[in-house]
């Protein structure tokens, strides 16, 4: 084998490459280390698994690779031709992809592949990435496009791993729907029921209902085996069978559930198989004088050798299993055959044990049932049942099968055929040759038939009648072995009971390990994840062979399966009824990607299997159906709790949405009601791990309530102009229906005085347009700021901390625009962030060899941004409600109160009055908020808003609005308009004139607040209006300054002026 070919050097071209036998359409990766030694001007990791190769290959005979390489001295151009085989490359400066001439035009465009429809972890084949709509249709950068791949030859790396992985699923054993699923399924069917007890139930239900008990089971499997078929074809299916089947269908919490108590009935299954040949083993020994200790003993020292040898039958590969199966067949096809011929072969010794071979008269005598020992038709179906239940063994090693789409239907439905047509043909041979009761005693016969018999026996010849009194121990009834009796040679019935136990007990070995191993890769149970290791081509599940191996042989050796056999059946049947239930709900969700190729099912069809599943498991057994829906439902609930990072695009998804549709249609005909008023945010947070507090209140109020949007306003930044993404709009395009955002909630901007100004007139403008749009505006300030993104890791402490529960599935975010930078618009990870490490007091950044000390600026920044994460300490939620809004400065804290974090905290409730009535003003608020039906602890009546504020404050205020002032009188008019026109944040005199005293009241009410409201969890206050048009931004931006600075956490809120409380009912 020659060595593979050196990698080329960075920056040379891929060659096409042309092998015999090749589609004329092929697909290759470039190197990405090729890619990643070109250069970061190229791209860098951008382009890292992005370079693509697509060759049309001459259909008369394959190109040479060396006249296909293009000229290497062509390397800027969109368009590269190769002189040797006449093809046009065509490369995307913007995207730096390659690809052939498609259509006979030159083009980036990729023509329909199925690659590109491929899952990353696809094990057929490569993972290809089409070109991605903004590398086809955003402009191209203005750097000529450097080639990475220069020099004429793609990497031997990147021709190594697919051709390496196409080697490996070449060489895996994959089997066809015989081999796999037909045979299997046969094997696991047939098993000891049909030689040792279906002549019983023969005895006990009669003829007739012998065949409706085979019916009813092959309805529930029939069913089930359609629903299979539909699952399985609706999609590529990788290993897991009856877990893949499920929780790729229902979720991740359906199929945890299922997959868990699936792959242990499948381990004690193969106890169950093996106890039961290991008794029959005992039973020959016994009969031959060779016991080695005790029967239960013996029984436990060949079932443990027996489950060895399987064990190493199974560890040895799926190909030598899939031998031992075939083998096993065979001895059982002869055994069912041997058994049909000896039913013709009437022989004279067996008619005192209950053989005359067929005759009318015995048939019409067993036609009925004779039920005994208190047994009923529904027992005896229990009892019948498991036999059924082995309708998946193909569909559990569907990783296995070379094509599972075909295999299980075809495997699946022609098995429960086959082996329903043996069972009624076995029920109608055994009740037609065999009488129920027999004595074999050749002594009991009679010279010549009596004219008053009344049993197919004494018309035969024979009196039987003392088995009426019990006793007897030949016949249906009473011989369970009575078929090795019938057959043509006995011992062939009993190698017919040890293949059936084998093959039965291979099958759950191998079932058992397959699906505990596709459980364990999803990783649904985080301790369990060890187990999905494979091993070898087939990649061998060889840990969860040995886990398989100790809970079969654990109970081997308990060796007492009487009361553990009914629970597996009804694990079983629980898999049955989800598998059909998932029919019914993908076709009730009716999701586009729900498109079987397999037609023959129906909804209906699937919930009536579903609803049969669960009535066959109170008929076989109440306290195991009780017992397994318990168990169910708790690891429903424990993988619900857990929450698995997987997405598989269930059919519980798809209901969902079908569902939330619904709704929001049916609410946009309901006319909103005060009752039903919920606040629903739009929060312009930036990114929203940039102000983490704002987005914690704002959750705190909206969690299972309302709506909370996250809204990030970008600029773009275009070669021709710079666009800016406005927000009037933006309100208005949230939201669907009724589920449409009312409420703009804004941190206040504590840095706004060290900005542009133009930056505060955008942002006062915001609040404009808001109320223009009816919307309620809410303010958040904290003393220390909000913004944390400048925080090099905070990231890390955030993680570090508890985060919000719930808080992913309050969040939407919404973004506009395209920041200018590339870099600055990603929002820093967990896994890129740096970390901070606290110790003795001090707080720093490192990341990589770095460390960056915080501030004690940023430290107090960042433990301020967490305050309303964690549960607040008994305290006062301070609202002062000074003006009538409609009601939403009252509603947000009493929403507050209502949550575990914030329970701790009493309303006191300030409101502005006259001093001779403060009393009347307190009662009448007091009966108001009972009539609203919210807790307060108390009530201030403030008479002395309207009082001057101190000299000292007045004079910080005029400082503050100084820079901003326009000063007209101390320049000339025009020159006055002009500046006001360019600058029209200014503040004229006669503005601050006109509205001196409301700037006094903004000041005195500072004053009240930190008299009244130092030392507040939080205050919610009215917030003070501005007419637009009126009152220049600055000014509008110094009374918020002054109003709410220096205080504790801070809500300025102002409804929309509509009622949003109300005390009718």
């Amino acid at each position: 084998m020659s060595a593979p070919p050196s990698s080329p050097p960075a920056g040379q071209r891929p060659a096409l490459r042309s092998t015999d036998g090749q589609s004329r359409f092929q697909v290759d990766v470039v190197a990405e280390g090729a890619a990643r030694a070109a250069g970061a001007g190229a791209g860098g990791e951008e382009a890292k698994g992005r370079f693509r190769v697509v060759n049309f290959l001459d259909p008369g005979g394959g190109a040479n690779p060396q006249d296909a390489a293009p000229d290497a001295g062509c390397q800027n151009g969109d368009t590269v031709r190769s002189e040797g085989s006449h093809q046009t490359h065509v490369s995307d400066t913007h995207s730096s992809t390659y690809y052939m001439r498609t259509f006979g035009h030159n083009t980036v465009d990729a023509v329909p592949n199925i690659d590109f429809y491929r899952h990353t972890e696809a094990a057929l084949a490569e993972k290809l990435v089409r070109p991605s709509l903004s590398e086809l249709h955003d402009e191209l950068d203005k750097e000529p496009f450097e080639d990475i791949f220069a020099n004429g030859e793609e990497s031997a790396a990147a021709e190594e791993l697919p051709s390496k992985k196409k080697s490996e699923s070449v060489s895996a054993v994959k089997f066809g729907w015989i081999k796999g699923v037909l045979i299997r399924c046969m094997l696991n069917i047939w098993g000891v029921m049909l030689f040792i007890r279906m002549s019983w139930i023969v005895g006990q239900a009669g003829i007739a209902l012998s065949c409706a008990i085979i019916l009813m089971a092959i309805v529930v499997t029939t069913i089930t085996g359609l629903s299979t078929s539909a699952i399985a074809t609706n999609g590529f299916v990788r290993g897991g069978g009856a877990y893949y089947l499920i929780s790729r269908s229902l979720g991740p919490e359906f199929g945890g559930s299922i997959g868990l108590i699936f792959a242990f009935a499948n381990a004690v299954a193969v106890a169950m198989y093996v106890v039961g040949f290991a008794e029959t083993v005992v039973e020959l020994l016994d009969s031959i004088d060779a016991v080695m200790t005790d029967e239960i003993n013996d029984i436990r020292i060949v079932g443990t050798l027996t489950v060895i040898l399987l064990l190493g039958i199974s560890v040895a590969g799926m190909e030598w299993e899939a031998k031992a199966q075939i083998i096993l067949l065979v001895i059982l096809v002869a055994a069912i055959f041997n058994y049909f011929i000896g039913s013709f072969i009437p022989v004279k010794s067996k008619e005192p044990m209950g053989f005359f071979g067929y005759r009318a008269a015995i048939m019409m005598e067993n036609i009925g049932p004779d039920f005994r020992d208190e047994e009923t038709f529904f027992s005896v179906f229990a009892i019948f049942f498991p036999a059924a239940t082995g309708i998946l063994a193909g569909a559990n090693i569907s990783g296995d099968l070379s094509d599972p789409q075909s295999a299980i239907p075809k495997g699946t439905l022609l098995a429960i055929l086959v082996t329903g047509v043996v069972y009624i043909a076995v029920a109608v041979s055994a009740g037609s040759c065999i009488v129920r009761d027999a004595t074999g005693d050749h002594n009991d016969t009679i010279p010549a038939p009596n004219v008053n018999c009344t049993d197919a026996a004494c018309t035969l010849g024979y009196d039987f009648s003392i088995c009426k009194e019990g006793g007897c121990k030949y016949g249906l009834q009473n011989d369970f072995q009575v078929m090795s009796l019938v057959s043509g040679f006995g011992p062939l019935i009993t190698a017919g009971i040890f293949s059936a136990t084998l093959s039965s007990a291979l099958a759950s070995l191998v079932s058992a390990p397959k699906v505990f191993q596709a459980l364990c890769k999803d990783n649904i149970y985080p301790g369990l994840v060890v187990f999905a290791k494979g091993y070898g081509k087939n990649n061998e599940p060889l840990r969860a062979y040995v886990l398989t191996f100790c809970i079969g042989l654990a109970f081997i050796l308990i060796a007492e399966l009487n009361i553990i056999a009914p629970i597996i059946s009804n694990f079983f049947l629980a898999s049955y009824a989800l598998i059909n239930f998932s029919v019914f709900h993908a076709s009730l969700a009716n999701s586009p990607g729900w498109r079987p190729s397999f037609k023959y099912y129906n909804k209906w069809v699937s919930l009536t299997g579903a609803v049969l599943c669960c009535v066959v498991m109170f008929i076989i057994n109440w306290w195991a159906a009780l017992l397994t829906n318990v168990i169910v439902l708790a690891l429903y609930i424990y993988v619900s709790y857990k929450k698995p990072d997987v997405n598989w695009g269930s059919s519980m998804q798809a209901l969902m949405y079908n569902q939330a549709l619904s709704h929001c249609l049916h609410l946009t005909g309901v006319e909103d009601h005060i009752k039903n008023f919920r606040p629903q945010c739009l929060v312009m947070t930036g990114y929203p791990n940039a102000r983490p507090a704002l987005l914690n209140l704002v959750h705190s109020f909206t969690k299972d309530v309302g709506l909370m949007v996250c809204g990030h306003v970008r600029t773009v930044r275009s070669r021709h102009a710079e666009r800016s993404a406005a927000l009037p709009a933006r309100p208005s395009a949230t939201g669907l229906g009724r589920l449409k955002t009312n409420t703009l909630v804004l941190g206040f901007k504590n840095a706004w005085r060290d900005g542009h100004m133009r930056d505060v007139e955008t942002y006062i403008n915001t609040i404009h347009d808001a109320f223009d749009l009816q919307y309620g505006v809410v303010l958040l300030r904290l003393r220390e700021g909000l913004d944390v993104s400048h925080i090099q890791g905070q990231d890390e402490l955030l993680l570090s901390q508890e985060r919000t529960p719930g808080l992913r599935e309050f969040v939407v975010a919404v973004s506009v625009g395209r920041d200018n930078d590339s870099d600055s618009s990603k929002v820093t990870s967990a896994q890129s962030s740096p970390l901070i490490h606290k110790g003795n007091g001090v707080q720093s950044c490192q990341q990589g060899s770095g460390s960056v000390q915080l501030s004690a600026g940023d430290q107090k920044l960042l433990e301020a941004s967490q305050q309303f994460r964690k549960k607040q300490c008994k305290g006062t939620i301070d609202v002062w409600w000074l003006f009538d809004d409609g009601g939403l400065t009252l509603l947000i804290p009493y929403l507050l109160t209502n949550k575990k974090k914030w329970k701790d905290c009493k309303i006191r409730v300030f409101i502005g009055g006259k001093i001779n009535r403060i009393d009347h003003d307190r009662r009448a608020m007091a009966a108001l908020l009972s009539k609203f039906r919210i807790d307060f602890s108390d009530i201030t009546v403030l008479g002395d808003i309207n009082v001057k504020p101190k000299k000292q404050r007045k004079e910080v205020f005029e400082k503050m609005v100084e820079p901003y002032r326009l000063r007209e009188d101390d320049m000339e008019q025009e020159a006055a308009e002009r500046l006001k026109a360019e600058e029209p944040w200014r503040i004229t005199d006669n503005e601050l004139e006109l509205y001196r005293a409301k700037t006094n009241r903004q000041i005195r009410l500072n004053e009240l607040l930190q008299e009244h409201s130092s030392t507040a969890n939080l205050i919610v206050m009215s917030m003070p209006l501005a007419r637009k048009g009126t009152v220049s931004s600055a000014l509008y931006m110094c009374w918020l300054d002054t109003l709410s600075k220096d205080l504790p956490p801070i809500l300025l809120v102002r409804g929309n002026h509509q009622s949003v409380l109300t005390f009718y009912s």
